[in-house]
């Protein structure tokens, strides 16, 4: 006891003591104020030599970051003032069909979230912001996009390789993404059907189904498919883009299935899949069964009023079916189908 006595009663120990408690205390307040910051430069350092942080630069990719699964995977449509807008005859818009058929469809109206609506009129984006959806405006570079563009018009194919022009963007910035036209009905969750496995580069729907799903004879249809973003796809849609001025009179869609047969698959080492129109199916080639069809595509169409009318159709034989006591019999499709497309098959005389 004396020896601690007068240990403590040295004053050189003391001063050396009291120092060294201070030390203690500022260092205890920097760590709890900050646990990490010891290690903050370390860390930081490692992350990103081993980790791509995303930050938005654009409002691109403002809008891509928003709506991503967690796969960086997207749903695109692209619309202007003709589909968004009623004209003085109308009830009812192609916009609000399609967003009605996500209300009515089996376990489709979470993917709205995953939704980007793609305007290229300043008409087309306001009705998409007033309807608080998910919205990108798309600049046109001062070409009139916003009427309707009648099938296989001048402005017609203009508008297909600008919206061709913009998922090269897309798939650039690493989104995978489904493109759906807007006159397409989604009656179920199409990824249901839809491969997730990244080596799948491409699958996109056909008008007729020939009953292979690696077929290169199909006739595709650009109004929906799903693309993985890889060197290899960025390569295949860069090609394709390239193609747009020395391909004049015909669309985007003929000039990709002219390189599909042209061997550009093998070439780029792709895998592709031709969708089954038992699943993905349109009014080209009707589902012929409705306890399994995804989507319904207004396709061999030629105008907007002839699709709004046939659509209206689609979602009515749909509510039938769904909302029928019938639909779990085996027999079902024997006493539910679809009503024609008299719209449509008249749009072309």
């Amino acid at each position: 006891m004396d020896h601690v006595k007068h240990s403590f009663g040295n004053p050189a120990i003391l001063l050396l003591f009291f120092v060294g408690f201070l030390c203690l205390c500022f260092w205890s307040s920097t760590y709890i104020t900050n646990p990490f910051s010891v290690f903050r430069k370390e860390s930081l350092s490692t992350l990103s030599n081993t980790t791509n942080i995303h930050v938005p630069q654009d409002d691109l990719e403002e809008a891509l970051s928003k709506v991503s699964m967690a796969n960086k995977t997207v749903i695109i449509t692209i619309i202007n003032k003709a589909y968004a807008d009623q004209d003085i005859q109308a009830d009812t818009t192609m916009l609000d069909l399609f967003l009605e058929s996500f209300w009515l469809g089996e376990n489709t109206r979470p993917l709205l979230d995953n939704l980007l609506i793609v305007a290229i009129d300043q008409t087309a984006y306001d009705r998409c912001l007033f309807l608080r959806l998910n919205c990108y405006r798309l600049k046109t570079d001062g070409v009139d996009l916003g009427g309707e563009k009648v099938y296989m018009s001048e402005d017609f194919i203009k508008m297909m390789w600008r919206r061709t022009q913009f998922l090269i963007e897309v798939l650039k910035r690493g989104y995978s993404f489904i493109f759906t036209d807007t006159d397409v009905m989604w009656l179920r969750n199409p990824l249901i059907r839809l491969s997730t496995n990244e080596t799948e580069d491409l699958q996109i729907s056909t008008d007729y189904f020939l009953g292979d799903l690696r077929s290169e004879n199909h006739q595709i249809n650009t109004g929906f498919y799903y693309i993985q973003s890889n060197n290899k796809t960025i390569k295949l849609l860069k090609i394709w883009y390239a193609m747009k001025d020395s391909s004049k009179g015909q669309k985007e869609q003929d000039v990709l299935l002219n390189l599909i047969k042209g061997g550009i698959i093998r070439e780029l080492n792709l895998t592709v899949t031709f969708l089954d129109t038992l699943y993905f199916s349109g009014f080209c080639q009707d589902s012929k069964d409705l306890r399994v069809v995804a989507t319904v595509h207004a396709n061999c169409c030629k105008s907007i009023s002839a699709k709004v009318n046939d659509l209206k159709a689609v979602l009515r034989d749909w509510k039938q079916f769904k909302y029928t006591s019938y639909k779990r019999l085996a027999n079902v499709t024997r006493s539910l189908g679809w009503s024609m497309h008299w719209g449509c098959s008249k749009s072309w005389n």
